[in-house]
């Protein structure tokens, strides 16, 4: 309890730290205007990163979301565009087809015992296939048709996704912490074997998980069509980095079994503040996604150490995690 409370309050410390550098670097950068774009540009990020951390806790690893949701956004753009459904049909379509893509990869990796490294990957180039084939390669424009989502919320500056997602954050840890849902995860990420000489349905709770991430991949799909009012076959290309790195920022353990939702949108959070200020101070793309790239091993090798292994051993056991 008073571990995680720490590492909470870490990383609120670094998110405050980055703001007032960027502050003191920039006179833009700490206005309303600023921090309500910030805030409104990451609930796509957020809630996938709530799925992928629940899929790092149980020991996988999912590279598909990025392009499960491009395919569901691409299916709520044609649905929207030219099948003349309404609003609420097309966020079902787009909803289904991501927990479809997530539910396949939950029961190819438990029925084949295939590595979820492996099943994900395909689906990731699976999906981003039928995202073309559903837009015929083309983006599709939707006006105003599903602004609602994005919609201001009482005046402020901040718009209903960026409720909705941090809505889903919550949820996300109230579900990992006081049910047996997430204790039945956390204890297979930690031993597989253990939890299932216990009495825990290990393939169950797999195919739950993925399904669970295919499916905030999907909403994610709707925050990022509505924020773009387009749908975009190209969307979330490297979105699967970016979540992994803010999940891993965190302090979820790449090894399984420990993490939290919280701290992910935190490191959400962080990876959103350094590249607005980054932007903002004039630093150029490349140079930034070194400096991005060099805090995520720096995350990585803190992980190393909270797990009291070395560089070789952490590598090694990451692999056994992906293969099981």
């Amino acid at each position: 309890m008073f571990s995680q409370l720490f590492r909470y309050a870490g990383l609120v410390g670094v998110l405050l730290l980055l703001t007032a550098f960027f502050g003191l670097s920039s006179e833009h950068f700490f206005t309303s205007l600023t921090l309500s774009t910030v805030a409104n540009e990451i609930p796509a990020l957020s809630v996938v990163a709530v799925g992928m951390t629940w899929v790092l806790i149980l020991g996988g690893i999912d590279l598909s979301v990025g392009s499960v949701l491009a395919l569901s956004g691409a299916l709520l753009g044609v649905s929207l565009s030219q099948w003349g459904w309404n609003p609420l049909q097309s966020f079902v379509v787009c909803l289904v087809a991501g927990l479809s893509c997530g539910m396949l990869n939950g029961m190819i990796v438990v029925k084949w015992s295939i590595p979820s490294f492996i099943v994900t990957l395909g689906m990731l180039e699976a999906a981003r296939g039928g995202a073309y084939l559903v837009t015929s390669s083309q983006t599709k424009y939707l006006g105003d048709s599903i602004e609602c989502v994005t919609r201001p919320v009482f005046e402020s500056q901040l718009t209903i996704a960026f409720f909705l997602s941090f809505g889903i954050v919550i949820l996300g840890q109230v579900l990992l912490s006081w049910t047996a849902f997430g204790r039945r995860a956390r204890a297979l990420g930690s031993n597989e074997e253990a939890a299932r000489l216990s009495g825990i349905h290990s393939g169950r709770i797999k195919v739950m998980v993925f399904t669970l991430s295919g499916l905030l991949a999907s909403l994610g799909g709707i925050f990022q069509c509505s924020r773009l009012s387009s749908a975009d076959p190209n969307a979330g290309i490297g979105l699967e980095l970016s979540a992994i790195a803010a999940v891993v920022i965190g302090g979820t353990s790449l090894m399984g079994g420990r993490g939290s939702v919280i701290s992910s949108y935190l490191g959400v959070l962080i990876i959103a503040v350094l590249q607005a200020g980054l932007a903002q101070v004039g630093v150029s793309e490349p140079t930034k996604r070194v400096i991005t790239g060099a805090v995520i091993v720096m995350a990585v090798i803190l992980d190393a150490y909270r797990n009291k292994g070395s560089g070789w051993k952490l590598s090694l056991r990451f692999m056994s995690r992906w293969s099981t």
